[in-house]
């Protein structure tokens, strides 16, 4: 599975993004997609996950502000991000996990930087 993301970049505090991420290759069993973040000197954090049932789950921090979707047919994954903060700058990592014949396997994309001013 390959994951290419896209949509970073650098916006005012109060601004938008929306990243997305699309899924390529052996996709077949993928049930989780979701986004990640790491900022400098700080681990990776959760930051929202769907299920391909559109379950899904945030971190506390973005609660009411960040938003993902997913399109299973585009086998893509969307993150839009709305009145952002200095303190949402980072790095941002899609992942993706599978299951297949009972072994779940995880994938990262390359990161897209994200840097709120403030």
């Amino acid at each position: 599975v390959q994951l290419q993301a896209s949509g970073g970049g650098l916006v005012q505090a109060g601004g938008s993004l929306r990243l997305s991420c699309a899924a390529s290759g052996s996709i077949i069993g993928i049930n989780v997609m979701g986004w990640y973040r790491q900022a400098p000197g700080k681990q990776r954090e959760l930051v929202a996950a769907i299920t391909s049932g559109g379950s899904t789950n945030y971190a506390d921090s973005v609660k009411g502000r960040f938003t993902i979707s997913r399109d299973n047919a585009k086998n893509t994954v969307y993150l839009q991000m709305n009145s952002l903060k200095p303190e949402d700058t980072a790095v941002y990592y899609c992942n993706a996990e599978k299951l297949w014949v009972g072994v779940k396997y995880t994938y990262w994309g390359q990161g897209t930087l994200v840097t709120v001013s403030s």
